[in-house]
């Protein structure tokens, strides 16, 4: 992916080296809720988020940042510019404005609107405070973990986030709060996952429109992205971690849907094409 010299974006908070304030989560037990939620199919925000933290961020003595430190967050920086411009771009055809998100960095563990998170969880969206939080480490553990390496899979991933954003801001992400309370949990679990999958979708229609903007993706780019959709499948992470798949607990999709529906808004770059809520075929 061609990155460097382009904007950067001025939405990103750095956390890095800062704790919260009050009681913590030790790595056992971050461990623990990963485990937990690969297991049983239970998103480990929902866990992590029972506890419950008002107190303000503490600077803890942080290590200097080194260089590859510095190249990650203008990385991040420039692919959220990029979402910005995209998305600005395809809400005036809506008549409406884009409101950017906030990007937060952080190290191991992170206060948000939402509640105390922990690097176990992986990159989430905030609905309550429109900020994305994002743990660089994790982009190590696609390479090494799930064999999702390459720079263009970590902005599918940031991309993934933002199309929660855009979720948010057109009202769908009320409309499945308001629906969490009605259904069971398996009954839930079906719309989270088409809801996810809308947001893979979404992360296509970035691509897509960056590419006709910016010419920015290079040879071996989308099959990045397209591998890394495949390898944080519910499917896949249920095999590896129990040696079966149990369907009713999936939240996010399969491989094989994670990467079609990007596919599709990458191939097709119209939003109305990911209506995955009343999709006959996930």
């Amino acid at each position: 992916m061609r990155w460097q010299g382009e904007r950067q974006s001025g939405n990103v908070e750095d956390r890095r080296g800062m704790r919260p304030g009050g009681m913590m989560l030790g790595g056992g037990a971050s461990l623990l809720v990963l485990v937990v939620a690969l297991l049983f199919g239970v998103d480990p925000r929902a866990l992590l988020n029972q506890v419950s933290l008002n107190t303000e961020q503490n600077q803890v003595a942080p290590a200097a940042p080194t260089a590859a430190d510095d190249e990650a967050k203008q990385f991040v920086g420039v692919v959220l510019a990029e979402t910005e411009d995209v998305w600005r771009a395809q809400f005036e055809t809506l008549g409406r404005t884009y409101q950017d998100p906030t990007l937060v960095l952080f190290t191991d563990q992170v206060e948000s609107t939402c509640g105390l998170a922990s690097v176990a969880v992986g990159p989430f969206y905030c609905p309550a405070d429109s900020k994305l939080y994002i743990d660089l480490t994790f982009f190590e553990l696609m390479e090494k973990r799930f064999q999702a390496p390459g720079d263009f899979a970590q902005a599918y991933v940031i991309a993934h986030e933002v199309g929660h954003h855009v979720q948010n801001l057109l009202g769908i992400s009320a409309k499945l709060q308001a629906a969490r309370e009605q259904m069971s949990e398996a009954e839930y679990n079906q719309l989270s996952v088409r809801a996810e999958l809308q947001a893979d979708f979404f992360a296509g229609v970035w691509a897509h429109h960056t590419q006709k903007m910016k010419q920015v993706i290079e040879d071996g780019d989308i099959e990045e992205a397209l591998n890394a959709a495949a390898a944080i499948g519910d499917d896949r992470l249920q095999m590896e971690s129990q040696g079966h798949v149990m369907p009713d607990a999936f939240t996010h999709g399969t491989s094989e849907q994670r990467a079609r529906w990007f596919r599709l808004g990458y191939e097709t770059g119209d939003m109305r094409r990911g209506d995955t809520f009343n999709a006959d075929r996930l």
